[in-house]
């Protein structure tokens, strides 16, 4: 299992906005390349982000679900990139001081092919890819707290 972790400067509440907003997902998750279509009630359970996913011209359509949801605090999502497999991705959010969060994802190949080659070389890979991935959320949170210039 690869488990990222990152502090964003950014409270709890605009870290998780911007999780709750699926649209956002091509703009902070390394590797998908368009959101096609989030269901309205993203992201209670069941819910879906329909996207497409990897370089052109190999790029895989497919969908999100999410597994369980506690507002706030965490989000446990299940992408699948069929005929690959699916991941379950777990993301917790925690106060660091009065105006940080700490965020821990943790990723494992959960169906498919891809769960049979497990080993710390992919580890390694989902966890620079997370590293990445959390680095662009704390962007976008980041910028929900600043007014843009005019």
């Amino acid at each position: 299992m690869a488990v990222t972790r990152h502090v964003i400067r950014a409270p709890v509440a605009d870290v998780y906005a911007v999780l709750a907003d699926g649209w956002t997902y091509s703009d902070w998750v390394v590797g998908t390349a368009h959101i096609r279509d989030v269901d309205p009630h993203w992201p209670e359970p069941g819910a879906r982000i329909y996207h497409k996913a990897g370089p052109w011209p190999l790029s895989i359509r497919d969908s999100t679900v999410v597994v369980a949801c506690v507002p706030g605090s965490r989000l446990v999502l299940r992408p699948r990139l069929w005929p690959l497999g699916e991941a379950e991705v777990s993301i917790a959010l925690e106060p660091d001081g009065p105006a940080g969060t700490r965020v821990t994802m943790a990723e494992e190949f959960a169906a498919g092919p891809l769960r049979w080659v497990q080993t710390k070389l992919n580890d390694l890979a989902l966890h620079r890819r997370n590293a990445e991935s959390l680095r662009r959320l704390g962007d976008f949170a980041v910028r929900r707290r600043v007014p843009a210039a005019r």
